[in-house]
């Protein structure tokens, strides 16, 4: 049975706010009028005036007795009586034939219809159509309310509701079932059922399915690779499926929180179905980790060449010495005074060695000159060769674009595979020396291409070298997306996914009235070029009297930022309420906010069968405890009385994924927002991203040596709003890009806080994105550093400026972008339709992606917003100590999390990817939750010093934050007392802060900028 509380059916509060009194329970001097002119007696017309405004509110008649009294007490008293009909005449009043021609009168009123048979019958129709997409009844139920509502009906009872939902999720599941069911033989029913078997082994197939890659030592690799070809021969007899995405992932999450012995009760429809989705899932996610190995496996060698090479450098620092000094004692032998011949007995004299020795010398010196680190792949490579072949195929690598010559590149590969030969002929791989090659670099160019003995004009190639060439570019063009693995899922062909022209011309409409877009390029080139015209001009007139901005030899140099002291005020005050901050443990915490949002009701098992938890409450917060402060099941059941590790564990293996959590996460969010001491932080239109290094073992695939941030892990990327809260967060390995991720938070944050302004460090500096962001309806604002490496853009050629002239120094290409502007609206509505993620676009255009027609395009959109922002940024003091508050926040909230994840000194020492995922959002959930408590007791302390007389101003209000830890207790053994009181929090968030402090509502303010 659904909750009503998870949907959006509307219900009475018993205890109203004076706002809802106001928007919901306030009758208009037309209405009193209405239900006057419909009701003859007095009673009658309280009645009808009843009906009216709790039909307003409801969308449905409900019985009047039972109503709240304060409810009815509030409605008359609006029209200024103050009484109201008794229980039995409001009893009569529902039954009589008057009341029932008064609710008919109402509807006309409200212009709505009844509810009815044939409604259902519509309404089951557009139940069955959501169901091929949604899973959850919540969400279900949501959408036939909006259809109700869109469409002006009476809304049914909830229960009715609930199980035409229900019916028509079991409907279409049967539906898919059968579906899949009949495209399978006996022969593979069998293979299946025999999966599910563990005939005399220690474990089953189906539990063998579910095996993640390890440490990637080459025995594990080879293994693991060996358990890819398995995965591929089983997924290759498996039936092809057309799902929707979201109804894909649901299954795969449901088959994935089954074990053997649970998926062999399922009927056998059932039991087929999630086995061949789930096959086919762990199929695709094994070719997503080849392609994952296969990146690690270069960038591990060339990490490793790169330290050899700095070692090789330092060890050979002293010969580099002596040959410079020689250097130096030839050059003063030849600028000496003396005849030519004179001079050359001079140098001669001067040699230490002899001359042939002092060549061979600065030859070895030479090859490992600058950054020159591919002498020192060679040895290596020898032991990764086999894996990265082995790789090469399984992924089964094709182009995303016309240019297919890394397909050729590959077939050379294997021609490579048995030969031992060190040099062999271009002929004999294939290739044609003249146009095959374009893409080899220059610094692999002089080591693959050696010249032969037949003239200068003949060349061979070197075999290892043009191997780790064609590895080495097919390690970056994977992580581009110029060439893809058919049949994965994070690596496949990106345009799959895009909307095709019939669905784009669909939405384009909608889309353009929503975004304010032109539909046109030629439309949007002018808009955007007066807009760089506007800003460019208006910056350049004030920049005489921008006294923190100057030009030096044709550079911008800004004043340094100087960081206000904090007043003595607001230290005391800040002092103050760490003082008085009730102490509590994490665990309390996480008892209270769990009871007061209710967020218990999110976890039901993912199988969609009924939970038989007794204690879910208690389970919800040890769960939440468990995994989000890294304590482990094993040292939870050390630390909480009567508790098992696998009770431990079961609650999260069987009741939560990410969408559990991020469910959890909205509350959570749309709680803290309610509130009214961030609003002095933040307005919620902007908010910051920044990455955090989590410490890990080496035995998992998405733990990489990075030399950045040193040691193995992986990289939690989190957008922070400017009121403090986290609004998303993303696990991601050390070599990924973190710029990718900033407009994610775009699509996957649907709480009530949605910024406009996202800023970052200097990973949000991507020009593509600065271009795709305005699709969005975001606006990059990241920290602007080393502006010599970056470049401001004329919006035509022959502009120029009086003042800032020498900042410019290349041209946007505006016919570019008009040609490829539909191209650029389709990414942009496939990503608002959840067809593809903003990553996977910013992943596949960045700076050394160079083979799809539209990247060029999407670079000088960006670069057209981006020296927009940048001439703002010069021109604007404030709006660079503004950025720079929000990336401090980011940088704050860093070492927050990293207090919460406390146990186990912060090592994520789970090894399955999914889960490590799920640690990172249990996190969120943790520290959030920290948070809202945290503001909760911050209000009541600053309503209590106000009290005692303590000056608080707004500007005090600003300069504090809601990370503080000082009184709560991490450690020890923990009794999770569920019936804790919450009064203090129901308090808490009724509290009017601005009132109580006498301040003007922050909200009621102007929004930043």
């Amino acid at each position: 049975m659904t909750k009503l509380d998870e949907t959006s059916y509307p219900y009475l509060n018993p205890q109203p706010s004076d706002a809802e009194i106001q928007n919901h329970y306030t009758a208009s001097p037309d209405e009193w009028s209405f239900v006057r002119e419909v009701a003859q007696t007095a009673d009658g017309q309280l009645a009808a005036l009843f009906h009216l405004k709790l039909h307003q509110r409801l969308g449905r008649f409900i019985d009047l007795v039972t109503v709240p009294n304060l409810i009815l007490q509030k409605i008359a008293a609006s029209v200024g009586v103050n009484r109201i009909p008794t229980v039995t005449a409001l009893q009569q009043y529902d039954a009589s034939s008057t009341g029932r021609r008064h609710l008919t009168r109402i509807r006309d009123y409200c212009g709505v219809r009844p509810y009815d048979a044939n409604v259902t019958t519509w309404l089951t129709t557009v139940a069955e159509k959501a169901a091929e997409l949604k899973s959850r009844l919540p969400d279900i139920i949501n959408v036939l309310l909006e259809e109700l509502v869109h469409h002006r009906y009476d809304l049914p009872s909830f229960d009715a509701l609930d199980r035409i939902a229900a019916t028509a999720r079991e409907t279409v599941h049967e539906r898919y079932y059968q579906n899949v069911e009949g495209q399978l033989t006996s022969e593979l029913k069998e293979t299946i059922d025999s999966l599910l078997e563990t005939h005399n082994s220690p474990t089953t197939g189906w539990n063998s399915l579910k095996r993640e890659s390890r440490k990637p030592t080459n025995k594990e690799v080879r293994q693991y690779l060996q358990h890819v070809v398995r995965l591929r021969e089983l997924s290759a007899h498996m039936p092809k499926l057309s799902l929707p995405v979201p109804k894909y992932k649901y299954f795969c999450d449901l088959a994935a929180s089954l074990d053997a012995s649970e998926l062999r009760q399922q009927k056998a429809s059932k039991r087929y179905t999630l086995a061949v989705i789930y096959i086919r899932s762990r199929y695709a996610g094994t070719l997503d980790d080849a392609g994952e190995i296969f990146v690690k496996l270069m960038r591990a060698l060339e990490n490793n060449a790169t330290a050899q090479l700095i070692e090789h450098q330092l060890e050979h620092t002293e010969r580099a010495e002596r040959l410079i000094l020689q250097l130096k004692d030839v050059l003063e032998a030849f600028v000496r005074d003396g005849s030519i011949k004179t001079r050359i007995e001079a140098i001669e004299h001067c040699l230490t060695e002899q001359p042939d020795e002092l060549i061979t010398q600065c030859t070895e010196h030479l090859a490992y000159a600058g950054k020159n680190y591919l002498p020192f792949l060679l040895r290596p490579y020898a032991v990764q060769r086999p894996i990265l072949m082995n790789c090469l195929d399984i992924m089964n690598l094709k182009s995303a674009s016309d240019d297919k010559v890394m397909e050729h590149m590959i077939e050379a590969l294997k021609r490579c595979r048995s030969s031992k030969g060190v040099l062999l002929s271009a002929e004999a791989l294939g290739i044609d020396l003249s146009c095959d090659l374009d893409w080899l670099k220059p610094h692999w160019r002089k080591h693959v291409l050696v010249q032969s003995k037949e003239g200068a004009t003949s060349f061979q190639i070197h075999r290892k070298y043009f191997e780790l060439a064609v590895f080495t570019q097919l390690k970056e063009e994977i992580t581009t997306g110029d060439v893809f693995i058919p049949g994965g899922e994070t690596y496949d062909d990106f345009r799959e996914q895009l909307v095709d022209d019939t669905t784009l011309d669909q939405e384009l409409v909608e889309f353009v009235e929503i975004s304010g877009l032109p539909a046109t390029g030629k439309e949007f080139v002018r808009m955007l070029k007066a807009e760089m015209l506007t800003v460019s001009e208006r910056v350049d007139r004030s920049f005489p009297d921008n006294s923190e901005a100057r030009i030096v030899d044709g550079m911008i140099v800004l004043s340094k930022l100087k960081r206000t002291p904090l007043a003595d005020a607001i230290k005391r005050l800040d002092l103050e309420i760490s003082a008085r901050m009730d102490p509590t443990t994490i665990v309390d915490v996480l008892v209270e906010v769990t009871k007061w949002l209710g967020v218990e009701r999110h976890f039901k098992r993912l199988a969609g069968t009924e939970g038989r938890i007794d204690d879910l409450l208690r389970r919800v917060v040890l769960t939440l405890f468990c995994y989000g402060c890294n304590v482990g099941p094993t040292d939870l059941a050390r630390c909480v009385k009567d508790l098992s590790r696998k009770q431990a564990a079961w609650l999260n293996l069987k009741y939560v994924n990410e969408e559990t959590l991020l469910r959890v996460i909205n509350d959570v969010i749309n709680a803290y927002n309610q509130l009214d001491l961030p609003m002095y932080w933040g307005s919620g239109l902007s908010a910051s991203g920044d990455g955090k290094k989590w410490t890990m073992r080496e035995n998992t695939i998405m733990s990489e040596y990075h030399l950045r941030y040193g040691g193995y892990g992986g990289i939690g990327y989190y957008i922070v709003a400017d009121t403090y809260i986290a609004l998303y967060s993303r696990f991601i390995t050390c070599g990924s890009y973190e710029g990718h991720y900033i407009l994610d938070a775009c699509m996957e944050n649907t709480s009530d806080i949605q910024p406009k302004y996202l800023h970052g460090d200097t990973h949000a500096q991507n020009y593509v994105a600065f271009g795709l962001a305005p699709f969005l309806g975001a606006k990059l604002m990241p920290r602007i550093r080393r502006f010599k490496d970056l470049h401001l853009y004329r919006p035509s050629p022959g502009k120029r400026y009086k003042h800032i002239d020498a900042l410019f120094d290349r041209t946007i290409k505006w016919a570019l972008i008009e040609r490829h502007y539909r191209d650029i609206l389709r990414f942009a509505v496939s990503i608002k339709l959840g067809r593809i993620s903003p990553s996977t676009i910013l992943r596949r255009f960045n700076n050394k992606s160079r083979k799809n027609k539209i990247h060029d395009a999407m670079q000088a959109l960006g670069a057209a917003y981006r020296t927009i922002y940048m001439l703002e940024y010069i021109e604007d003091p404030q709006l660079r100590r503004a950025i720079s508050a929000a990336t401090n926040k980011s940088e704050a909230f860093n070492q927050f999390i990293k207090w919460a994840f406390f146990a186990n000194e912060g090592l994520i020492d789970e090894t399955i990817r999914h889960e490590q995922q799920k640690l990172i959002r249990y996190n969120h959930v943790v520290a959030n939750m920290i948070m809202y408590h945290n503001v909760q007791q911050m209000q009541r302390v600053l309503v209590e010093l106000r009290q005692e007389g303590w000056d608080i101003t707004p500007e005090m209000l600003e300069a504090l934050g809601p990370y503080r830890t000082q009184h709560i207790n991490r450690l020890g053994q923990h009794d999770v007392d569920t019936g804790r009181p919450i009064e203090a929090l129901r308090a808490g968030s009724q509290i009017s802060l601005a009132r109580a402090l006498g301040h003007q509502h922050p909200r009621q303010e102007a929004a930043p900028a």
